[in-house]
């Protein structure tokens, strides 16, 4: 990919300004644009940027959106280098709290979100901590939280559970929070091969590209794929979403190259008018 707007659903959207993989199906399957469970992205290398927006509808519509999560109702922002995280502890009776935390990348490659300072009931939480006999564990329950666990007063955030999928795997090399978004860069990790990156064949500027292997979209089944899909306006960055690709195919036109290649031209998702339903 080279920058693409990436819908994982309607409210999180990822910014990929590079991305060089592989799709990787469930066993026995190839992967379907249609059912975004059917394969994982195995990442060799990538630079991917969550807003504050899409950050704060992940945690509210994703990790903690079961019923029984501990935390609901969150707001995340940043203050210089660090993220703030407010919301409601549901566990405590929803007392509003709040957390300021320093981002860093643990040797297992996950994301620690270090706690600098928490809050609740506008008093340090660590005094009221003291006061219930509680620890930051039994505050916040995460046993039913994927990609989420507690370490001391530190959260441990797994990269490619956090977001909806299709999920990421990759070598996390740095994590920032760099104008009010957090800066994720993958590398491929020691002692790993690394592959050539793909280059787009249609002259296109900002795409999602696709070469070898099985792929299905729609009716449509391609082996040995070769498959671009490009951005019509490459002037601002291609707006793309996987669950509603098909309403953008439609609205866009395609070419076959002398290799028998797939050239598709689509316009911006926030660009076509949608169906009540949402799709073309």
């Amino acid at each position: 990919m080279k920058n693409v707007k990436y819908h994982l659903t309607d409210q999180i959207i990822v910014h990929v300004g590079t991305l060089n993989g592989r799709l990787k199906p469930k066993p026995g399957g190839i992967p379907l644009f249609d059912d975004k469970q059917s394969f994982s992205i195995d990442v060799d290398s990538a630079s991917v940027r969550l807003s504050m927006t899409a950050l704060t509808n992940d945690l509210n519509d994703y990790v903690f959106a079961k019923p029984d999560a501990p935390l609901k109702k969150l707001t995340a922002s940043t203050q210089g280098n660090q993220l703030v995280v407010k919301g409601l502890l549901v566990s405590k009776g929803g007392i509003p709290f709040e957390t300021d935390g320093t981002l860093s990348i643990t040797p297992e490659g996950m994301i620690r979100v270090h706690t600098e300072k928490v809050k609740a009931l506008h008093l340090p939480v660590k005094g009221l901590m003291d006061m219930l006999g509680l620890d930051t564990a039994t505050m916040l329950n995460t046993k039913k939280v994927d990609g989420v666990s507690v370490d001391k007063d530190d959260l441990i955030l797994d990269p490619g559970k956090i977001l909806p999928p299709p999920e990421l795997s990759g070598h996390l090399v740095s994590v920032e929070v760099e104008n009010n978004e957090i800066a994720l860069v993958f590398k491929p990790g020691e002692g790993s091969a690394k592959e050539a990156a793909l280059t787009s064949t249609c002259g296109g500027h900002n795409y999602l590209l696709f070469k070898g292997g099985s792929i299905r979209f729609g009716k449509l089944t391609m082996s040995d794929a070769d498959l671009e899909l490009l951005d019509s306006d490459p002037a601002d960055p291609f707006d793309f979403s996987i669950d509603h690709y098909q309403g953008q195919l439609v609205a866009g036109y395609s070419k076959m190259t002398p290799k028998g290649g797939l050239c598709v031209h689509i316009p911006d998702f926030d660009k076509i008018k949608q169906s009540p339903k949402g799709k073309q």
